[in-house]
């Protein structure tokens, strides 16, 4: 059975619903609040899930977070703390998701991992590294 028009209707009527409510709350944040919110968001977007309806959870419980922290008067930089990149990858592990660019990011650290591992083992058969030059 197939996905009927009407599925495919409800679902992005329901999604451009949930996104104009999305910024309708954060447009009510104070401006340092909405300010930290839209440089999060465009974060997300561009390394986040590429599931539309993950990417809304995710946006969701940001606005909630933030929609907190203005009413108990928190500052965005104790919401966020120095490091604002860490911040958003912790807040995007918090869902479990793998993003494509995390997952890139562990292929290349493992791949840089064996190839050390390879440099020790080298080392410990004798063998050395080339340095590079002319291999003669």
């Amino acid at each position: 059975m197939g996905i009927s028009l009407s599925d495919i209707t409800t679902k992005l009527i329901g999604d451009k619903r949930r996104w104009k409510q999305y910024k309708a709350r954060t447009a009510s944040l104070p401006t340092s609040h909405r300010t930290a919110v839209d440089g999060i968001e465009r974060y997300l977007m561009y390394t986040g899930p590429s599931d539309g309806e993950q990417l809304m959870r995710m946006l969701d419980d940001l606005a909630d977070l933030f929609e907190q922290s203005a009413t108990d008067g928190t500052s965005v930089r104790t919401v966020v703390g120095d490091d604002p990149i860490a911040f958003a990858e912790e807040f995007k592990a918090n869902y479990g998701l793998g993003s494509w660019l995390s997952k890139e990011q562990q292929r290349l650290v493992a791949a840089i991992d064996e190839a050390d591992e390879a440099d020790e083992a080298d080392k410990a058969d004798g063998h050395e590294t080339p340095t590079g030059g002319d291999p003669a």
